[in-house]
């Protein structure tokens, strides 16, 4: 300290252990500020190490390895939304964002993707759902460190408003009650776990009144086998 006070001058090691000096100072307050904020940068050194090297990392991940090791961490995601997961990644999101780097992503990479599915004419639903797994693998690597302002500030997402639905009276499903088309739907739906869409392109004949039920093999719709029974061994 009586080095600060005749000369005014600082000596210190610097976070990469340099021996440094610094020379100039008008007061000796100047000096020992100067000297704090060298000791605190050298405190804070090793986390800004750490974030270096996790933005070195990830940044330069291309999208579709980062959003692999996301998803082998979302535990807690049911079959079924898993399933909607790879879909959405395989048919909208990684065609577009799959090779790009992880640090050059913005608001205005965004505003593109949605874009881009506007142009190939993918739905609201899946618009929105697609628009809100990328958010979610952002906002992964944004608490990371990867970003020093979040990348989805500033983009107005696609807006789903779904119509509202319409359950039918019990005098309209009595009036249904000898409709197999109807019927075949319905147990579809309720029996074997299939969607609306999916129970309507199901193949059925009337002949023989023969009707279709599914087996799933290995989780996928795609992968659904077809068997033929008859009403009555229902």
């Amino acid at each position: 300290m009586d080095d600060l006070t005749t000369l005014r001058d600082s000596r210190y090691r610097s976070a990469t252990g340099k021996q440094t000096e610094e020379a100039g100072f008008s007061t000796q307050e100047k000096a020992i500020d100067r000297l704090t904020k060298v000791y605190q940068e050298k405190r804070a050194a090793p986390r800004n190490q750490s974030k270096a090297e996790r933005i070195q990392k990830y940044g330069a991940m291309q999208f579709r390895e980062y959003t692999a090791e996301w998803k082998a961490g979302q535990r807690d995601l049911a079959e079924s939304s898993l399933r909607t997961l790879e879909s959405l990644l395989k048919h909208h999101i990684l065609p577009t964002l799959g090779s790009r780097r992880m640090s050059t992503f913005d608001h205005k990479v965004l505003d593109g993707f949605i874009r881009t599915m506007e142009r190939n004419g993918a739905g609201l639903a899946t618009q929105s759902n697609a628009f809100d797994k990328v958010k979610s693998v952002l906002l992964d690597a944004y608490r990371l460190g990867i970003y020093t302002e979040n990348p989805v500030l500033g983009v107005k997402p696609p807006q789903y408003d779904p119509e509202r639905a319409v359950i039918p009276s019990p005098a309209q499903l009595r009036d249904t009650a000898g409709d197999d088309r109807f019927l075949l739907i319905a147990d579809l739906m309720s029996g074997c776990g299939m969607r609306n869409g999916e129970a309507f392109t199901t193949p059925w004949t009337p002949a023989g009144r023969s009707w279709p039920t599914t087996s799933r093999t290995s989780g996928s719709a795609s992968s659904a086998q077809a068997r033929w029974t008859s009403p009555t061994a229902w």
